[in-house]
């Protein structure tokens, strides 16, 4: 029997009413990879850092440890908005293709050219094509999903950062646990290339977004892509009356009316939560030992091999944060979903800040920890990847979504940059106090810039039911 004589005779579906197929969930994970990679490519930075300070003579300089650190956040800045502008003109697919390419040749340059330039210049590289999957996942699971599962489909997308984290942390852990010298450290590079070649491959028998193909008054392409894409017959919504044009709006516009309100709901915030989850996540095996939490009293390398593991203890938390998230997105308006957890974040931070300074026993120090982390991606982390999929309009979504994304990183590196600096200047007591001032300004931008109107708030509650 011929595809067109299985296609005439299987039942049709509208995009927008469907139930979940197999398909749904393949777009899912193709378009969840730089989520994971971004986030194990953090923590393998981290990880690297200290054993780059033992197996060097020299060492880094903390300005040295905060550019490095900081490097791959500027590719992600610069690589969100940059792809995202020209994917909202071009269409998605050939971008989506390029990022995990531009993620394995950044890894092996630092792999294959250990040297402080090559190093920076390939953690650029491998960070750009993180940030333009940044600007493309959330678009393409959004637009590819039934309407009832939109948002929490990307919400489930932004979790899967937490198997980033706790991934490359474990694996980490057991590269030095069989192989103790920190002279390997440019070898965890291959933890990054092997999941840039994954992504990869699972985008090879991809297609157009059919969303975006309707907004361009491609119908037939679009109903062809659906199909491939969830191998059933599928109608997708009509398009409107003419086509959108190409970059209708500029980047001046994006920083005008409401476009700046809405840029400034889904950047300032996402700023904010970018020196919880990178600042934290690049540095936390540094921070485990500043603050004298690591596992056992051993120095050098056994020092760091014993931080990483506590890295991966508190890593773990990750994943329940985003469960709790995912479970209160369809019952908790979303604005107050992520000023809460910035005020929460505070409060665990404060916990941590209390226990150092008053000496209080361990658990209180990893109980504070707990707190932040599971709040932080219960709320902040979790909401602030949604929120531009939902205030933008389609015709500016990737690029308000880069945006968004630019300034979380732009966030993100300073947080990485100025970590090790506020170490040296007043140590770990300074870097908390900083941090729990940050995560209270979240909060704060979140209540001044919330939309005003009910139409407005009700779109940043819960997903159509």
């Amino acid at each position: 029997m011929s595809k067109i004589q299985q296609t005439s005779k299987s039942p049709s579906y509208n995009l927008a009413t469907m139930p979940l197929m197999r398909g749904h969930y393949k777009v899912l994970i193709a378009g969840s990879m730089e989520q994971i990679i971004g986030a194990a490519l953090s923590t393998v930075v981290g990880v690297m850092i200290p054993m780059i300070q033992l197996a060097s003579a020299t060492g880094f300089s903390s300005f040295m440890q905060g550019i490095m650190g900081a490097m791959a956040l500027i590719g992600i800045a610069i690589g969100s908005t940059v792809i995202g502008y020209f994917a909202d003109r071009d269409g998605y697919l050939g971008w989506f293709r390029a990022c995990p390419l531009l993620i394995i040749a950044g890894s092996l340059l630092v792999l294959l050219f250990p040297t402080e330039p090559w190093i920076l210049i390939g953690l650029f590289l491998a960070g750009f094509g993180v940030g333009g999957g940044y600007s493309l996942d959330s678009s393409y699971i959004s637009e590819i999903m039934p309407d009832k599962w939109k948002i929490f489909m990307v919400g489930v997308a932004k979790g899967t950062c937490a198997v980033g984290f706790i991934l490359a942390a474990v694996i980490c852990w057991a590269i030095l646990k069989g192989y103790p010298h920190a002279a390997i450290w440019n070898q965890m590079m291959w933890i990054i290339i092997a999941m840039g070649v994954v992504a990869f491959l699972l985008r090879l028998n991809f297609t157009q977004s059919p969303e975006w193909l309707m907004e361009k008054g491609k119908t037939q392409e679009a109903q062809a892509a659906a199909r491939k894409l969830l191998g059933v017959n599928v109608t997708v919504p009509a398009p409107p009356a003419s086509p959108v044009a190409a970059a209708k709006v500029s980047y001046l516009d994006m920083f005008k009316g409401r476009n700046l309100r809405r840029v400034i709901l889904t950047g300032i915030p996402w700023a904010c939560e970018g020196l919880g989850v990178y600042g934290f996540g690049v540095f936390l095996p540094v921070l485990v030992m500043a603050l004298g939490i690591e596992r056992g009293t051993e120095t050098g390398i056994d020092k760091v091999m014993n931080s990483v593991e506590m890295t991966a203890v508190i890593n773990f938390f990750i994943l329940p944060g985003f469960a709790l998230g995912l479970l209160l997105i369809k019952r908790i308006n979303h604005i107050k979903m992520l000023a809460w957890g910035f005020i929460i974040c505070a409060l665990g931070l404060g916990m941590l800040l209390a226990a150092y300074c008053l000496h209080l026993p361990l658990w209180v120090s990893v109980a504070g920890f707990i707190i932040f982390e599971i709040f932080l991606n219960a709320g902040p982390h979790l909401i602030t990847f949604i929120l531009p999929s939902q205030v933008f309009p389609i015709e500016v979504r990737g690029t308000g979504s880069g945006i968004a994304a630019m300034l979380g990183k732009v966030g993100a590196v300073l947080g990485v940059f100025f970590m090790p600096m506020l170490l040296k200047w007043g140590g770990i007591v300074v870097l908390l106090w900083v941090s729990i001032g940050v995560q209270l300004l979240g909060a704060l931008i979140t209540i001044i810039f919330r939309p005003k109107n009910q139409t407005a708030q009700a779109d940043v509650k819960t997903e159509t039911k």
